[in-house]
């Protein structure tokens, strides 16, 4: 209990906010790599996806392989990139936490296409919409919440695991729990790891609201009520 009351104590000292070691500018360093690395992965993930659940082929085989960045350690991949002409900087991090963050949104958006009724996939084809028509317009739409909740799984994934490239001198929150452990400094540790969950928790909270924000169905579950309050 004392080493979180002085870990909050830590926190609420001004001098750890300023300067190039601050927690803001860990912060931003932090956010930097979550969200460049989220980028790519629902670049490469989400079209990946998309296109093998409207074709329904290959979709198991690609979720298989993607899974191997589960079942490696994310520090294993750090170490491995380190050894190549990359060596050590932000990329190194990024391409490890890209493939940590992989799996969930490729799955959820080959599901997620999977799942869409066969019926209204019918119904556009038979009003004469190709391919990409259909995909575009009728899978994709009804597709968008469980994409979202892949990409939400993923985005705190990355967000705790890019507290790892502390370990390998890359920048983030995590320079602040090494920085205490490499001093013997447990509220500095604590710290660091409060921020840490406290941004988890935000995204987590962020990403949320977007999946309900996004969910083409929201309004029709919620028109009844309206129509029902509108009848009193």
């Amino acid at each position: 209990m004392n080493d979180f009351l002085d870990a909050l104590r830590w926190l609420g000292d001004s001098a750890h906010w300023s300067g190039p070691d601050g927690v803001p500018t860990r912060f931003v360093e932090h956010m930097w790599l979550t969200s460049i690395s989220l980028l790519i992965v629902c670049v490469i993930a989400i079209p990946v996806g998309l296109w093998l659940g409207h074709i329904g082929r290959g979709g198991t085989l690609a979720i298989n392989i993607s899974n191997v960045g589960r079942a490696v350690p994310t520090f294993a991949v750090l170490v491995l990139l380190f050894m190549t002409p990359l060596g050590l900087s932000d990329w190194t991090v990024i391409i490890a936490l890209v493939v940590f963050g992989l799996p969930p949104v490729l799955t959820n958006t080959y599901v997620g296409v999977r799942e869409v009724d066969r019926d209204a996939v019918d119904a556009a084809r038979g009003m004469g919409m190709d391919a990409m028509q259909v995909m575009r317009k009728v899978e994709l739409p009804l597709a968008v919440p469980l994409i979202v909740n892949g990409v939400r799984l993923a985005a705190v994934q990355i967000v705790a695991t890019a507290t790892v490239a502390a370990l390998v001198a890359g920048g983030g929150l995590g320079r602040i729990i090494t920085a205490g452990f490499g001093r013997g400094d447990r509220p500095q540790m604590i710290a660091g790891a409060i921020l840490v969950a406290a941004l988890a928790l935000l995204v987590e909270a962020l990403m949320e609201w977007l999946q309900r924000r996004v969910d083409p169905l929201r309004r029709i579950r919620r028109r009844p009520l309206t129509a029902r309050s509108a009848a009193v």
